[in-house]
């Protein structure tokens, strides 16, 4: 029977294999999205497989972050507190302005859709 010990100590040497195994194959999709997809749409050189590596991990520092592992909950905390202190409750807000919504009269609805589009300049629509 293996020891628990051993088995953590095993899993710690073979994560950073395997993220390193996940980050040269998604390199391989980058650079196949990359180059199949943005030189004929936008006119845009084709990128070698080290370039699109490096513009994956670019993007998961700058976007995505490398979440998991200990602690990673810790951001999602932060988040809930920020939506609470500014007005983004999640489900109980949506569903007071869907129940808002329900009770408004036709032209509510048609004054509302008008002054959206006001604020957001676009042009009106006939209604």
């Amino acid at each position: 029977m293996m020891n628990p010990q051993n088995r953590g100590r095993r899993f710690r040497l073979a994560l950073p294999v395997f993220i390193l195994i996940a980050a040269l194959g998604l390199g391989a999709i980058v650079q196949w999205l990359w180059n199949a997809i943005l030189p004929a749409a936008a006119n845009f050189n084709t990128i070698t497989y080290w370039q699109a590596v490096g513009l994956f991990i670019l993007c998961k520092i700058l976007f995505g972050g490398f979440r998991g592992g200990p602690g990673h909950h810790r951001h999602h905390d932060k988040w809930q507190r920020f939506n609470r202190r500014f007005g983004r409750g999640g489900r109980e807000e949506i569903m007071a302005w869907k129940n808002k919504w329900m009770q408004m009269t036709d032209e509510e609805r048609r004054r509302f859709r008008q002054e959206m589009r006001n604020r957001w300049r676009k042009p009106p629509e006939n209604m």
